[in-house]
Protein backbone atom coordinates (compact mmCIF):
# COMPACT_ATOMS: atom_id res chain seq x y z
CA UNK A 1 0.00 0.00 0.00
CA UNK A 2 1.38 3.24 -0.67
CA UNK A 3 -0.34 5.60 1.70
CA UNK A 4 -0.51 9.33 1.41
CA UNK A 5 2.24 11.93 0.62
CA UNK A 6 2.16 15.13 2.67
CA UNK A 7 0.91 17.06 -0.27
CA UNK A 8 -1.34 14.47 -0.84
CA UNK A 9 -2.88 14.84 2.80
CA UNK A 10 -2.95 18.78 2.61
CA UNK A 11 -4.40 18.44 -1.06
CA UNK A 12 -7.39 16.30 0.61
CA UNK A 13 -7.89 18.50 3.81
CA UNK A 14 -8.41 21.06 1.29
CA UNK A 15 -10.78 19.90 -0.43
CA UNK A 16 -12.83 19.12 2.50
CA UNK A 17 -12.82 22.49 3.07
CA UNK A 18 -14.33 22.98 0.13
CA UNK A 19 -16.60 20.46 0.20
CA UNK A 20 -17.80 21.82 3.92
CA UNK A 21 -18.56 24.92 1.86
CA UNK A 22 -20.38 23.67 -0.68
CA UNK A 23 -22.68 21.49 1.81
CA UNK A 24 -23.18 24.94 3.63
CA UNK A 25 -24.05 26.68 0.67
CA UNK A 26 -26.34 23.93 -0.51
CA UNK A 27 -27.97 24.24 2.77
CA UNK A 28 -28.47 27.80 2.24
CA UNK A 29 -30.18 27.34 -0.85
CA UNK A 30 -32.29 24.83 0.71
CA UNK A 31 -33.85 27.60 2.53
CA UNK A 32 -31.53 27.53 5.95
CA UNK A 33 -30.70 30.73 6.17
CA UNK A 34 -26.91 31.12 7.90
CA UNK A 35 -26.61 33.20 11.20
CA UNK A 36 -23.87 35.83 12.11
CA UNK A 37 -21.44 32.74 13.47
CA UNK A 38 -22.31 30.44 10.47
CA UNK A 39 -20.75 32.81 7.95
CA UNK A 40 -18.02 33.25 10.32
CA UNK A 41 -16.96 29.69 10.08
CA UNK A 42 -16.99 29.57 6.53
CA UNK A 43 -13.94 32.13 6.34
CA UNK A 44 -11.16 29.26 7.51
CA UNK A 45 -12.56 26.88 5.50
CA UNK A 46 -12.35 29.10 2.44
CA UNK A 47 -8.63 30.00 3.61
CA UNK A 48 -7.78 26.34 3.61
CA UNK A 49 -8.60 25.56 0.50
CA UNK A 50 -7.04 28.22 -0.92
CA UNK A 51 -4.10 27.43 0.47
CA UNK A 52 -4.83 23.76 -0.57
CA UNK A 53 -5.09 25.12 -4.39
CA UNK A 54 -1.55 27.10 -3.83
CA UNK A 55 0.16 24.60 -2.87
CA UNK A 56 -1.07 21.93 -6.11
CA UNK A 57 -0.29 25.30 -8.21
CA UNK A 58 3.07 25.78 -6.70
CA UNK A 59 4.31 22.15 -5.21
CA UNK A 60 4.91 21.20 -1.54
CA UNK A 61 5.79 24.00 1.08
CA UNK A 62 5.44 23.10 4.37
CA UNK A 63 5.38 26.89 5.70
CA UNK A 64 1.71 26.90 3.15
CA UNK A 65 0.52 23.49 5.06
CA UNK A 66 1.19 25.18 8.40
CA UNK A 67 -1.36 27.89 7.23
CA UNK A 68 -3.64 25.70 6.25
CA UNK A 69 -3.15 23.78 9.57
CA UNK A 70 -3.88 27.31 11.29
CA UNK A 71 -6.78 27.84 9.38
CA UNK A 72 -8.12 24.16 9.93
CA UNK A 73 -7.73 24.89 14.06
CA UNK A 74 -9.27 28.20 13.65
CA UNK A 75 -12.48 26.53 11.84
CA UNK A 76 -12.75 24.07 14.43
CA UNK A 77 -12.26 26.49 17.36
CA UNK A 78 -15.30 28.63 15.95
CA UNK A 79 -17.14 25.85 15.04
CA UNK A 80 -16.86 24.45 18.83
CA UNK A 81 -17.72 27.71 19.96
CA UNK A 82 -20.55 28.13 18.10
CA UNK A 83 -22.24 24.55 19.33
CA UNK A 84 -21.70 26.02 22.65
CA UNK A 85 -23.87 28.58 21.90
CA UNK A 86 -26.61 27.01 20.70
CA UNK A 87 -25.87 23.79 23.80
CA UNK A 88 -26.13 26.64 25.59
CA UNK A 89 -23.15 26.03 27.23
CA UNK A 90 -22.23 29.95 27.13
CA UNK A 91 -23.68 32.79 26.21
CA UNK A 92 -23.44 34.04 22.16
CA UNK A 93 -22.80 37.47 20.71
CA UNK A 94 -25.65 39.35 22.52
CA UNK A 95 -26.81 40.64 19.17
CA UNK A 96 -27.23 37.38 17.36
CA UNK A 97 -28.48 35.32 20.66
CA UNK A 98 -31.46 36.98 21.31
CA UNK A 99 -30.89 39.62 23.30
CA UNK A 100 -30.75 43.71 23.62
CA UNK A 101 -27.82 45.04 25.56
CA UNK A 102 -29.00 47.89 27.79
CA UNK A 103 -32.64 47.40 26.59
CA UNK A 104 -34.35 48.51 30.58
CA UNK A 105 -32.82 52.00 29.71
CA UNK A 106 -33.81 52.33 26.11
CA UNK A 107 -36.59 54.63 25.02
CA UNK A 108 -39.37 53.02 23.02
CA UNK A 109 -38.01 53.96 19.94
CA UNK A 110 -34.27 53.06 20.11
CA UNK A 111 -35.83 49.64 21.66
CA UNK A 112 -37.49 49.32 18.36
CA UNK A 113 -34.79 50.67 16.21
CA UNK A 114 -32.65 47.86 17.91
CA UNK A 115 -34.94 45.00 17.65
CA UNK A 116 -35.38 45.95 13.57
CA UNK A 117 -31.33 45.90 13.25
CA UNK A 118 -30.77 42.53 15.06
CA UNK A 119 -30.50 39.86 12.87
CA UNK A 120 -33.52 37.49 11.81
CA UNK A 121 -31.57 34.37 12.08
CA UNK A 122 -30.52 33.53 15.58
CA UNK A 123 -27.02 31.92 17.01
CA UNK A 124 -28.27 30.39 19.34
CA UNK A 125 -31.01 28.57 17.81
CA UNK A 126 -30.44 25.05 16.44
CA UNK A 127 -31.86 25.14 12.64
CA UNK A 128 -31.21 21.47 11.13
CA UNK A 129 -29.49 18.78 13.36
CA UNK A 130 -28.60 14.80 12.63
CA UNK A 131 -28.14 12.29 15.15
CA UNK A 132 -28.97 14.93 17.78
CA UNK A 133 -25.50 17.09 16.13
CA UNK A 134 -26.41 20.48 14.64
CA UNK A 135 -24.78 21.42 11.64
CA UNK A 136 -22.18 23.76 14.08
CA UNK A 137 -21.64 20.17 15.75
CA UNK A 138 -21.28 18.82 12.69
CA UNK A 139 -18.88 21.36 11.20
CA UNK A 140 -16.68 20.84 14.46
CA UNK A 141 -16.38 17.29 13.67
CA UNK A 142 -15.15 17.83 10.46
CA UNK A 143 -13.02 20.44 11.05
CA UNK A 144 -11.00 18.43 13.67
CA UNK A 145 -10.90 15.98 11.42
CA UNK A 146 -9.26 18.53 8.38
CA UNK A 147 -7.09 20.15 11.39
CA UNK A 148 -5.50 16.02 11.98
CA UNK A 149 -5.16 15.84 7.54
CA UNK A 150 -3.12 19.16 8.13
CA UNK A 151 -0.94 18.70 10.94
CA UNK A 152 0.37 15.49 9.40
CA UNK A 153 0.90 17.10 6.57
CA UNK A 154 3.25 19.80 8.29
CA UNK A 155 4.90 16.83 10.27
CA UNK A 156 6.22 15.63 7.17
CA UNK A 157 4.95 12.27 7.04
CA UNK A 158 6.19 10.31 3.79
CA UNK A 159 3.81 7.47 3.96
CA UNK A 160 0.35 7.11 5.88
CA UNK A 161 -1.10 3.82 6.16
CA UNK A 162 1.98 1.79 4.21
CA UNK A 163 5.82 1.55 5.29
CA UNK A 164 7.54 5.16 5.62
Amino acid sequence: MNGFSSRSLALVAGAGSALLLAAALMFQSLGYAPCELCLLQRWPHLAAALIAAGIWYFGWKRWLAALGLLAALCATGFAIYHAGVELKLWAGPQHCSGGVAGMAAMSTQDLLTALEAAPVVRCDQIAWSLFGISMAGWNAICSAGLSGLWLAAVRGRRRIGGMA
